[in-house]
């Protein structure tokens, strides 16, 4: 897939004036990682769809997106350490009823990055990241692959 957008990089910075928004980014990046969730779980858990959509559910919750990108940041380039930075600033002036203020700012940061990586076809990156926030969060190989299986029936220890 093309990339949409194009991006010069100039040591590390964004230089694009047309770049998206941060929040347009994160937009695309939530459902990037819900899709990934989605995979990850069809291909890894024999169970009911009503059991896939739990477990969904609790891997896209803003603090679980939190925990992912804490435990990731370390592996970021400096380039993605902005594109973070950028969508965990970005005020969308709405925050979930249930959801902290500070988890939610950086499960934004999370998706920026995830659409950013997405809409620049940087696909190789994106997968790396996102399976090795799977490794982080679920202790374990996961693949999101078609036909891989992890080394383990579920997601999490439960």
């Amino acid at each position: 897939m093309a990339s949409c957008v194009t991006v010069e990089k100039d040591n590390g910075k964004l230089t694009d004036n047309h770049m998206l928004s941060p929040l347009k980014l994160a937009y695309v990046g939530d459902a990037v990682y819900e899709v990934f969730v989605r995979s990850m779980l069809a291909f890894n858990i024999n169970g009911s769809v009503h059991k896939l959509h739990m477990d969904a559910t609790r891997h896209v919750r803003c603090d679980s997106q939190a925990d992912v990108i804490h435990n990731i940041f370390n592996e970021l380039s400096e380039l993605e350490k902005n594109v973070v930075k950028r969508g965990r600033n970005a005020h969308s002036g709405y925050v979930p009823k249930n959801a902290d203020v500070a988890d939610y700012r950086y499960a934004t940061g999370f998706e920026a990055l995830l659409g950013y990586l997405f809409i620049h076809g940087e696909f190789e990156r994106l997968s790396y990241l996102l399976n090795l926030a799977a490794k982080r969060v679920a202790g374990r190989d996961i693949d999101a692959r078609p036909g891989a299986r992890s080394t383990t029936s579920t997601v999490d220890a439960e």
